[in-house]
């Protein structure tokens, strides 16, 4: 605008950039099973260790992971010993320990909408992942935001914020051990 005055120009800007969070979730590696121990206590073979070390994470990301020791080594495994944090919010879905031979056909009906006697509603999986990716995404300062965390708890959370094409089921069962899954959020 030329010879004249921006009748905009004195007004405050009312406009915001939308800039999206990159979060990578990270399935744990393969754990040393021991049907002696609670599952939330096993921690990575040299499998697990070698599979962890075969994933390709950003530099720099800020890392954090469930409080399952599984899940914070195979983040400090895939990125050399890299600082991880843990949060409860990226625990496994909370469930009673018991050795079952159809653990896989109870935990794809679980992350398909059945509710076991004695395990965490999916709701409340959602809810305290929700309010952790929004803990961690604060202080990763815009970088990427990598959690290691379990394949129920991160498909529960895919599917209750519908980022997940498909049944649930399927999602869950297709993840490996390690797997990654990036999600752009807003």
């Amino acid at each position: 605008m030329s010879g004249g005055t921006d009748p905009r120009a004195s007004r405050p800007a009312r406009w915001a950039v939308a800039v999206a969070m990159r979060v990578i979730l990270v399935r744990h590696a393969m754990p040393e099973a021991d049907p002696a121990r609670p599952p939330h206590l096993w921690r990575l073979g040299a499998s697990g260790a070698a599979g962890a070390r075969a994933l390709s994470l950003p530099p720099g990301a800020w890392l954090v992971a469930s409080t399952e020791p599984k899940a914070a080594e195979t983040l400090q495994v895939a990125t050399a010993g890299g600082h991880v944090l843990e949060d409860a919010g990226f625990d496994e879905v909370r469930r009673p320990h018991e050795w079952r031979d159809d653990h896989r056909e109870r935990a794809r009906a679980y992350v398909e909408g059945a509710t076991p006697a004695g395990w965490e509603p999916r709701q409340q999986v959602a809810a305290r992942f929700t309010a952790a990716v929004a803990r961690h995404a604060a202080r990763a300062g815009g970088g990427p935001l990598v959690v290691g965390t379990h394949g129920m708890a991160l498909t529960t959370w895919l599917a209750a914020h519908q980022l997940i094409t498909g049944p649930p089921g399927s999602f869950w069962a297709a993840l490996a051990f390690p797997d990654v899954v990036t999600v752009d959020l807003p």
